[in-house]
């Protein structure tokens, strides 16, 4: 039996909306993570549209997402920016939780860079510091939740995808060069995301065992939106925003909660922003 997806109809449907309300072609797209949606107000000659307008769009329900799409330049480049993203956790079906991303390709976009807010597992990580994703474990997809799953939309791309290269070296490359230029390759890392499906937090045994994995950090989102993005042969870049360390001790008394991973949000968000813009001018 099939998970259920998206018809190929609804996609259009969204696109051709989308292209009748704005003039503008973008070929980089950018999903801003929990806290991370300053990004879009960076951009100059804005269109703004609600989630709730646009046909077919899922709307997110989490604070720290906006909820908005935002058309405009960024560095004399046109982008298309997601104020907030969907999550597994919020109710949505995988394949839901990437639907932007497919609307994204069919308008258009080469190049995705995804942000979000992730705990640090890696022991030599500092609260605040910004980690290149270099390759991720997605713990959903192994247990059977793929964005691709059911039938595959061939206009889209191949039915097996490769994942072994979804994270764009020559962008790594390219943030690395961009990160000492501004300064802030002092807590710039590079390591491996790991998904979970969340909304509980990682128990002190799984923490241990994802780093045992090999896992840098963790989150709840990202993997869904980089795997139908290396499907559609886009480029990807990945930042992570570390907020809060993982608890790995039993004597700990730290607890991981939302609002310690938006205020050190609001602490770093900045330097995550001028890192983007300042990439994207050389793309």
């Amino acid at each position: 039996m099939e998970a259920p997806a998206m018809e190929t109809s609804s996609y259009e449907e969204t696109a051709d909306w989308l292209r009748n309300h704005t003039d503008q072609h973008p070929k980089v797209a950018i999903i801003c993570g929990s806290g991370l949606g300053g990004l879009a107000d960076l951009l100059q000659n804005k269109k703004v549209f609600s989630y709730e307008e646009i046909p077919h769009f899922p709307t997110s329900t989490v604070p720290g997402h906006a909820g908005k799409l935002v058309f405009g330049s960024l560095q004399g480049r046109e982008c298309v920016c997601m104020q907030g993203r969907f999550h597994f956790y919020e109710g949505y079906n995988i394949q839901t939780v990437a639907f932007p991303v497919r609307i994204f390709h069919l308008l258009g976009v080469e190049t995705l860079i995804v942000t979000n807010a992730c705990g640090g597992l890696n022991t030599s990580y500092s609260v605040g510091d910004i980690m290149l994703i270099k390759d991720h474990i997605n713990m959903p997809g192994l247990a059977g939740q793929n964005p691709l799953v059911g039938s595959n939309h061939e206009r889209f791309g191949v039915r097996f995808p490769c994942m072994s290269d979804a994270y764009d070296r020559d962008l790594i490359a390219l943030a690395k060069q961009t990160a000492a230029e501004q300064g802030c390759d002092s807590f710039l890392q590079e390591g491996v995301y790991c998904m979970v499906a969340g909304p509980s937090y990682e128990t002190i045994a799984e923490c241990r065992a994802l780093r045992m994995m090999g896992a840098d950090t963790v989150g709840m989102s990202t993997v869904p939106e980089v795997v139908v993005a290396r499907h559609c042969g886009m480029r990807v870049l990945g930042l992570s925003l570390v907020t809060n360390m993982t608890v790995t001790d039993y004597d700990s008394h730290e607890k991981a909660n939302h609002e310690e991973v938006l205020q050190t949000t609001r602490h770093r968000a900045k330097d995550l922003e001028k890192l983007v813009s300042n990439l994207i001018n050389k793309i």
